[in-house]
């Protein structure tokens, strides 16, 4: 169940969900989760028997997952506020995140509402480039970060930044799904900037992987 105005699993949760089925998760296993909204992914690790961090900027998004866990009897740890603030001096096995990545007209991020779950500056990186900038702190040797984002964030700008940082990164999954109505209601922004062709009615996703040595 998602509370009003928290972001309910989607393609993009879906894509992520598959790529996580391929990671070697059990008991001894640390995951944070940046982002959680509804807590769908952090819920299916900790069917897995690992110990999850869920964090998240929204407090519906918070209550949400907190009620999703207590529903279905999961240990979860679900936190409120920046994940950089919340998970500072902590490392872990995995780091996971469908973060917002749709570009908006508005540079500054939203402070409050359902825009908060996707909005993420006039490039869309607002918040992906924090989590390439922060993912060596946070990943153990041998740590997995896995984030699902779209192709107009621009895939090389992400592969570079975690590489960049020392991390070994790749597109291991995609999928192209139909333009959504937080799209639409921006085309003609979009196509201005740039970042659409004329007409785009398909969007691509994709998953990258990237590995701490």
């Amino acid at each position: 169940m998602a509370l009003p105005g928290v972001y309910p699993p989607q393609a993009d949760t879906r894509l992520l969900a598959e790529a996580l089925a391929h990671e070697d998760l059990g008991p001894g296993t640390d995951l944070l989760e940046i982002g959680t909204g509804s807590g769908a992914l952090a819920l299916h690790a900790a069917t897995r028997g690992a110990r999850v961090t869920a964090v998240d900027v929204s407090w519906p998004a918070v209550a949400t997952a907190r009620l999703n866990a207590w529903m279905r009897r999961l240990p979860l740890r679900v936190l409120h506020g920046d994940f950089a603030t919340r998970a500072a001096g902590r490392s872990f096995d995995l780091v996971v995140s469908n973060p917002p990545y749709v570009p908006a007209p508005e540079s500054r991020l939203p402070s409050r509402g359902p825009a908060r779950a996707w909005d993420a500056g006039r490039d869309g990186r607002a918040v992906i480039d924090r989590i390439c900038a922060d993912a060596p702190a946070l990943l153990r040797s041998g740590g997995i970060l896995l984030m699902v984002h779209s192709g107009m964030c621009g895939v090389g700008e992400t592969l570079g930044r975690l590489t960049g940082a020392g991390l070994a990164a790749e597109v291991t999954l995609t999928a192209t799904v139909p333009w959504g109505p937080v799209l639409s209601s921006r085309r003609s922004w979009l196509e201005g900037q740039g970042l659409a062709a004329e007409g785009e009615q398909w969007e691509e996703l994709v998953v990258i992987r990237a590995r701490r040595p």
